[in-house]
């Protein structure tokens, strides 16, 4: 932390940076897995590789987020009232703001987002999910400021068996075949009329909470040589989970170009779902390493925090800059060199525009959060 009235914790600052540029990663690969038309389309087997390492390697981004978020606020130190008044000021107000300029800017229908996000701005899935953690988080407060660490380790223990349930309604069908319910295969309790099933209140973005919770309370600041013993190898086990995952359940063998429907494209995700094993197992090794990020002087001052406290308008804003990019990059360079140049780009100019707007007197940090 640095010695300033507001006690920051430096290295939060340099997480919320790197998880923002690993989202413009995700989001510069995509375009090689998805057409235009929301198919799943992979032009050849070159492609296929650096879709499966680039997206798994920066497939932690939104879990650091969450971590991030938990690590600074949880168990809540002020009042619930206090506390939803300041998140609403400084999410759900740019969240509100951003939503009404994409739906000029790409011609969505205003009743489109009355019950959920826009298609045409898939990113913003990430402010409802937030917020429903932020929900939670008055009320299992009092739990966590008791909860010992062997309690904390039993549901930690509970979601990462969640973590595999990607994996295991995979398994299901290939072992009972097609579901008499449908096609979704349900675990223990989910039925048509029933999506609340036996592990459903310890599974899902929640785990991240309770991770970063039980670093910041019970694991102590570890040595550079301790953090990455640990830490390389675990996310070493994540990206085999997620590349391996994701290359080696691409449909049609060696068959390229790849061209099916979308769902195909869902289905091929499996390993890199966010609340899966490979992806939690990467998240865990980044937190820790980047919790070892804590230099300061004129380079954080200036740079670092400036542009830390503008992410998330940089992430709310990101998708309009991003796009036209890659219209512009792809084709026009090999695949890896495309990802980074557009990801690149877009969080520079993003993370500008953002900062400045954050510098408009009164109304700026509404804007940009």
């Amino acid at each position: 932390m640095n010695n300033d009235k507001n006690k920051r914790i430096v290295f939060l600052d340099y997480l919320r940076l790197i998880a923002c540029f690993m989202v413009m990663i995700i989001h510069a690969v995509e375009p090689y897995y998805f057409n235009q038309n929301g198919d799943l389309y992979i032009a050849n087997k070159c492609d296929a590789f650096w879709v499966a390492v680039i997206d798994s390697a920066a497939r932690s981004c939104v879990p650091l987020f969450v971590m991030a978020s938990s690590f600074l606020l949880f168990p809540l130190r002020i009042t619930a009232g206090d506390f939803f008044r300041r998140r609403a000021v400084r999410i759900l107000i740019p969240f509100a703001i951003w939503l009404g300029v994409y739906v000029w800017h790409f011609g969505i229908k205003p009743l489109d987002v009355v019950f959920n996000f826009p298609m045409a701005a898939g990113h913003l899935w990430f402010v409802p999910m937030l917020l429903g953690l932020y929900i939670a988080m008055p009320l299992l407060s009092p739990w966590a400021e008791k909860a010992s660490k062997r309690e904390v380790s039993l549901f930690i223990g509970l979601w990462f068996f969640t973590s595999l349930f990607p994996f295991i309604r995979r398994l299901s069908l290939i072992t009972l075949g097609e579901p008499s319910f449908g096609a979704v295969p349900f675990l223990w309790g989910e039925c048509p009329w029933n999506g609340f099933g036996a592990f459903y209140y310890v599974s899902g973005f929640f785990g991240y909470m309770l991770i970063a919770f039980y670093i910041r309370k019970f694991v102590p600041a570890l040595s550079w040589a301790k953090t990455m013993a640990f830490s390389i190898p675990l996310f070493a086990v994540g990206m085999a989970i997620m590349a391996g995952g994701f290359y080696f359940l691409i449909p049609g063998g060696d068959t390229y170009p790849v061209h099916e429907p979308y769902g195909a494209a869902v289905r091929l995700e499996m390993s890199l779902e966010y609340c899966s094993l490979g992806v939690a197992a990467a998240t865990v090794a980044l937190f820790l390493v980047i919790r070892k990020f804590t230099a300061e002087g004129w380079f954080y001052n200036r740079i670092i925090r400036p542009a830390s406290e503008a992410s998330y308008g940089t992430y709310l804003m990101h998708m309009i800059v991003l796009a036209p990019l890659v219209g512009y990059f792809k084709g026009m360079l090999p695949t890896p060199a495309c990802v980074v140049v557009v990801a690149v780009c877009s969080f520079v100019v993003s993370t500008i525009i953002s900062c400045l707007l954050r510098k408009i007197p009164v109304i700026g940090k509404f804007i940009a959060g």
